[in-house]
């Protein structure tokens, strides 16, 4: 068996190395913004660390084991740091909660980009905690949860474990795949009969990696399916995406609204994002120009969004009734800027979408978003998770600090600028 791991093709290597060069000009000019930016992300991130070891610590017996964590159930201690809750201290969740994957992964890219050995295995101890999610097929966030997590420490260690993890992980994901209606279930909850959201583009990675590694091609048939399904009812004419399209059981659509966002036609800020990012790894993967395509047209769109903010930091959602009064979102401003970095990549005239990421991500890298010594040891401040269940607003979001230091360190790869810490490697 060949392992592939995270391959391109050679026309996206070209790419990168084409983007890299026309940007290999700027290295040593003016990039204290980009050093500095890692420097905070360090300091915060160890700040976070300290205060998720302290708590794992008081979950553990007197034996020093924390406790068992269940898959059926989806118990187990709250080990993972996920935001600020409304006490002002760090919101911990279980390893079964969506976002579990994010904070280890945070800690492998600030591995990768520093070389500091203190994030590898602060990364492998945080990673080991969602081992049993390997084996829960409740959830379609199984990307999100293993593939940021796990999937980066196989790709940056080469373990032996992480792999047949991720088989069964994937194994887990397509499970919840509906043949007729030709998508994969997102929820268990609510009253649709087979609800698909957008954010479900995000897990379809894991599926074409899994394909590679297995020499099985289903994991990636179902992935083209979901995407096929999904760009032919999710979007609008221009593009902008749906939160929520459920399904009737011989597939035709039975609604098509939001949960999150402002409102069922509204165009919800990190949906686009989810939109974006899941096309722009599509064409990665299957170099089908259709979804080059659809990525080229929900970049445009978001690019000249009329409710965009001067500082292209996105409210939480484009047609917000109260902007400019309307909260930020960092996590989706992070998302787009990692994504439209690697769009950047895939196309000739790419440079105006590496410009727009670039801003973004310098924007992000600064007051009033980068924090500083404060924000609990998060990085990016003024998050919007769910606001109309008035859940997580103005707050950080380990995604949004996942995204940001993903798109931080796809800018080191493309502009060949080097952290100090590992200059040399």
């Amino acid at each position: 068996m060949t392992m592939k791991l995270f391959t391109r093709s050679a026309a996206v290597l070209l790419a990168i190395f084409m983007v890299s060069c026309s940007n290999s000009n700027k290295e040593g000019q003016n990039e204290n913004w980009a050093k500095n930016a890692v420097e905070i992300a360090d300091a915060q991130l160890k700040v976070l660390v300290q205060k998720s070891d302290e708590n794992m610590d008081q979950k553990r017996d007197s034996e020093g084991n924390l406790p068992t964590v269940n898959a059926e159930s989806k118990s187990g201690a709250k080990l993972l740091p996920r935001s600020i809750g409304k006490n002002g201290k760090v919101r911990f969740e279980n390893p079964f909660d969506w976002t579990s994957g994010f904070f280890p992964g945070t800690l492998w890219y600030q591995y990768e980009l520093t070389g500091d050995e203190f994030f590898k295995e602060k990364a492998k101890e945080y990673t080991a905690l969602l081992k049993e999610v390997s084996n829960y097929p409740g959830t379609h966030d199984l990307g999100f949860m293993m593939f940021c997590s796990y999937g980066n420490q196989l790709r940056l260690t080469h373990d032996a474990e992480s792999a047949p993890l991720m088989v069964s992980t994937a194994d887990n994901l397509i499970s919840r795949f509906d043949p007729t209606i030709k998508a994969i279930r997102s929820w268990d909850f609510g009253k649709w009969n087979f609800p698909v959201i957008i954010d479900n583009m995000m897990n379809l990675e894991l599926l074409f990696w899994a394909s590679e590694y297995t020499n099985d091609p289903k994991y990636r048939e179902v992935a083209i399916e979901h995407a096929n399904t999904t760009l032919k009812h999710h979007f609008r004419d221009d593009m902008s995406s749906y939160h929520v399209i459920s399904y009737n059981n011989d597939g035709t659509v039975e609604s098509k609204g939001t949960f999150q966002g402002y409102a069922d036609d509204s165009d919800w800020a990190r949906g686009q994002g989810w939109a974006l990012y899941g096309y722009t790894v599509m064409y990665r993967f299957t170099q089908d120009p259709v979804y080059l395509k659809a990525a080229q047209d929900i970049a445009h769109l978001i690019m000249t969004e009329e409710t965009m903010p001067d500082d292209q930091i996105p409210y939480w959602d484009f047609d917000a009734d109260d902007i400019p009064n309307a909260p930020r979102d960092v996590s989706a401003a992070a998302l787009i800027s990692s994504a439209l970095f690697e769009l950047s990549t895939m196309v000739e005239d790419g440079q105006n979408y590496f410009n727009q990421a670039e801003v973004m991500l310098k924007n992000l890298s600064k007051e009033p978003y980068l924090a500083n010594g404060d924000n609990e040891g998060f990085i990016l401040k003024h998050a919007t998770g769910h606001l109309p269940a008035n859940s997580e607003i103005d707050t950080p979001l380990n995604y949004a600090d996942y995204y940001y230091v993903e798109a931080l360190k796809r800018y080191f790869d493309l502009t060949g600028v080097k952290y100090p810490l590992n200059a040399n490697k």
